[in-house]
């Protein structure tokens, strides 16, 4: 095609050199909210150093409504809302970025928040493998007409690297297990056998984003993983009980550890 707009992100080739804005990233971490991905941005820019973390960071996508990316350095951080569909169009444009930019040994790590299952508030899991509300790990879409059904696997080695992570920091508990992929909550009312028939699966905690990523990550060859605490155990109820500023702290374990591992691999090279 002549020109590739990324409609959603307010980006085109025609308007914007993508080697040049994009072509050193090595690492895109993306998570709901903007305010979160924003605060991971200016976090990271203290962690390498590479820049004042409380000073203002410019939103790439601020033309748009839709989405919001920061830069900072081989680091991107994006916004994708909630639920498949709206992950899944960022996901579209953000392989397409990655394409035009010529970006090479990308990982791509989702950050965020969940709803455990026998995981104490607070703790982090990794996912070694999404799983529908079935248990299956597998992700079904209709292309064209037809019914494809997509893997769900997660790169094992790079889960296993940041629960290494973790283990140096030693600040939080950290698990590699299953998560299950939902489309919303629950409204049956055999729930809590459900719930504990998915621990007995393997399944740590509950999500609604993890299948598409990882299936579009999958057939796109990009290195993932997906790094979510736990707000609540889910076999306690379904109440959030803790104050604001005890979620606040839980919510940023997921970028320090992933901080952390971003710090570590570029120490590396």
């Amino acid at each position: 095609m002549k020109e590739d707009i990324l409609y959603h992100f307010d980006l085109g080739t025609n308007t914007h050199d993508f080697p040049t804005l994009f072509g050193d990233v090595k690492f895109v971490c993306v998570g709901g909210s903007p305010w979160r991905m924003k605060a991971f941005a200016q976090y990271i820019t203290g962690e390498l150093k590479l820049g004042d973390p409380k000073e203002d960071i410019a939103n790439i996508c601020a033309g748009t409504d839709r989405y919001a990316m920061y830069k900072v350095g081989p680091v991107l951080a994006i916004s994708h809302g909630m639920g498949i569909p709206s992950i899944s169009i960022m996901l579209h444009e953000l392989i397409k970025l990655l394409y035009h930019s010529k970006c090479t040994d990308v990982t791509v790590i989702r950050i965020g928040t969940s709803g455990g299952i026998g995981m104490d508030p607070g703790s982090v899991v990794i996912t070694s493998q999404s799983v529908n509300p079935c248990f299956k790990p597998e992700f079904e879409q209709i292309v064209l007409g037809k019914t494809v059904i997509r893997s769900t696997e997660l790169d094992s080695a790079l889960a296993q690297e940041l629960v290494q992570c973790s283990q140096e920091i030693n600040e939080f508990n950290t698990v590699i297990g299953r998560t299950m992929c939902t489309l919303d909550f629950y409204e049956e009312e055999e729930k809590m056998q459900y719930l504990k028939s998915a621990y007995e699966a393997g399944i740590r905690n509950i999500e609604m984003e993890s299948s598409v990523f990882a299936a579009m990550c999958n057939i796109s060859g990009l290195r993932a993983a997906v790094v979510c605490v736990t707000l609540l155990n889910r076999l306690d109820g379904d109440q959030i009980s803790s104050s604001h500023d005890v979620l606040v702290e839980y919510q940023q374990r997921p970028q320090k550890l992933v901080g952390y591992f971003i710090k570590k691999r570029l120490s590396q090279v």
